[in-house]
């Protein structure tokens, strides 16, 4: 670590900050820049085609000699999803817990980057000491296993940052968070908390993941003849594991579907995260030998998304599960901010095929509500409060809490993602602001996808396609055949014949106008037919449909 004079820590939000996903913060001190998670965000109903999004790394690959690894807090997308994409550009090594490391190397191996990529198990207490940072790993609670905070120290002072937590003291697996250690570090002096909010806004104490248990339990017991269906995150593997029990426990077998909900079953038992009772879960294919009431699938797809199990179970798309009238679906989590309509649309679906659907009460959150955070916040008293992980709204609300705990204006730093705050004992000020953003991956492409060519997308989505085709004598510029227009998601041809006679007539005129001042140059001509035909389509229809001039060219 260096001497003499202490410089500043920068931290530097690439992404997470006022949205839930693509989690990623630079800590940065002298020569080193450590990186703290890696996420995705999932696309927003107007990135059209769009598969995923992850933050724009531009900062790291301009300082790519400084990047000395990435510390991962826990196994949520929104925090390891962007790691594939990432490390193909960055060969840095990563550190996390087990079944984190786990779920990382099940990405990387899809990706054929298992071999290139250095990657180490850390544990609980355990630090690793990287450039002029050491980083320490904290048991957390949340609802994924092997959650952990990280204590930071550099030369100018410790930073806290949470990770996603809760306060759990009756973990379905595992042990209780190390309030402990919190206020160990607490005493030791931290320079800044970067604290969840994402539950900042509800009173009270989030309740342990245990209790969803006994809610089970009732429901199996109220529903003793019918077939159970249960639809919850994958990554939470103790959700998984109360699902299981409450099956056995009423002797019923379990069938797993979805992708990554098969992914679990693999990685989570092999680790000892996970304990299936023998001959309790069976192949898809065995469910035909076990009368309905003696069923439970456990399914992906309780935030509605499209392609998910329950999405195409529902939907009548999956080839070996359909919904019966007497079916009990369960939903055992809670719409993510922006999925209600999905979810919706798929409970909707399930009520028309004749199921019984329970979508409350059956979960309980994997974040700290309003007294978690206020605990947190004395046990490690920081000079600092520094709200992370959530929209802008619940980092305003962690922020009036603070306010409550005697924090000031001056102590509190809500940043947007690309700022630069430089961080001391004395002051904690934003100097700057890197490149930030979203890079849209569509099928294979990764970043081809550019904010112009989502909006051309969104602009076919809303008003369609108009395709001028004219050909024209290359040699003396004649027009040999056309203007004829083809048209796509504009109106309905065979409705609108008159309109789009209409239309022709006035590129006709166009090309006319062209043609007597004998205009050769193509560009003037597609110019002048794309302004006098969209003229004419916006006063006839107040619609502006994407225009597209195509000139062939022969020669006669």
């Amino acid at each position: 670590m260096s001497k003499g004079k202490k410089e500043k820590l920068r931290i530097i939000p690439l992404g997470g900050l006022e949205q839930i996903g693509m989690n990623m913060t630079a800590f940065e001190y002298g020569d080193s820049i450590i990186v703290v998670d890696c996420g995705l965000a999932f696309p927003e109903d107007d990135m059209y085609g769009v598969d995923l999004v992850i933050p724009d790394i531009t900062y790291l690959l301009d300082n790519i000699d400084r990047v000395k690894g990435f510390f991962i807090t826990h196994g949520h997308e929104d925090h390891i999803g962007a790691i594939p994409y990432v490390l193909r550009e960055i060969n840095a090594p990563i550190y996390a817990t087990k079944l984190t490391i786990a779920l990382i190397d099940k990405k990387l191996k899809e990706h054929n980057l298992l071999g290139r990529v250095k990657r180490k198990v850390v544990n609980y207490g355990q630090s690793i000491n990287l450039g002029c940072f050491r980083v320490e790993f904290i048991k957390t609670n949340h609802s994924i296993s092997d959650a952990a905070a990280l204590a930071i120290y550099s030369p100018a002072g410790t930073i806290l940052h949470t990770g996603d937590f809760k306060v759990d003291y009756t973990p379905v697996y595992g042990d209780a968070i190390d309030l402990a250690r919190f206020g160990e570090i607490g005493k030791k002096g931290v320079l800044a908390m970067m604290c969840d909010s994402t539950n900042a806004e509800r009173p009270g104490f989030t309740q342990s993941e245990r209790t969803v248990g006994s809610v089970l339990d009732t429901i199996f017991n109220e529903h003793p003849k019918q077939r159970i269906i249960v639809a919850t995150f994958a990554s939470n593997v103790d959700r998984v594991q109360q699902i299981i029990n409450t099956a056995y426990k009423h002797g019923r077998k379990v069938v797993v579907e979805g992708r990554s909900m098969q992914n679990i079953m693999e990685i989570a038992p092999e680790l000892g995260y996970l304990k299936v009772p023998d001959n309790t879960v069976i192949d898809i294919d065995q469910m035909k030998n076990y009368p309905d009431e003696k069923m439970v699938l456990i399914t992906t797809g309780s935030q509605g998304e499209n392609m998910a199990a329950l999405s195409r179970i529902a939907f009548n798309m999956h080839k070996k599960i359909s919904i019966q009238p007497n079916d009990l679906v369960v939903f055992s989590s809670n719409p993510i901010p922006g999925n209600e309509k999905s979810v919706t649309r798929v409970i909707n679906e399930l009520y028309k095929k004749g199921a019984e659907v329970i979508y409350q009460d059956t979960h309980v959150s994997g974040h700290a509500c309003q007294e978690d955070i206020k605990l947190m916040y004395s046990l490690v008293r920081p000079k600092f409060a520094i709200p992370v992980h959530g929209e802008y709204k619940h980092l305003v609300a962690q922020a009036k809490l603070a306010k409550e705990l005697g924090y000031d204006n001056d102590h509190i730093k809500i940043l947007q993602s690309g700022d630069v705050l430089e961080i001391d004992e004395n002051e904690a000020k934003v100097v700057d602001h890197v490149q930030t953003g979203n890079i849209y991956i569509d099928g294979l492409g990764v970043g081809d996808v550019g904010n112009i060519v989502l909006r051309d997308r969104q602009h076919l989505a809303e008003d369609g396609i108009i395709i001028i085709v004219l050909t024209l004598d290359s040699r003396n510029c004649r027009v040999l055949a056309g203007p004829d227009l083809v048209s796509r998601g504009f109106v309905y041809v065979k409705e609108s014949e008159s309109l789009m006679d209409e239309a022709k007539n006035v590129v006709q005129n166009a090309v006319d106008r062209c043609m007597d001042k004998h205009c050769s140059d193509w560009g003037k001509i597609k110019s002048s037919m794309k302004e006098a035909l969209s003229d004419y389509v916006w006063k006839k229809t107040k619609r502006r449909p994407m225009i597209l001039p195509i000139i062939m060219e022969v020669d006669e």
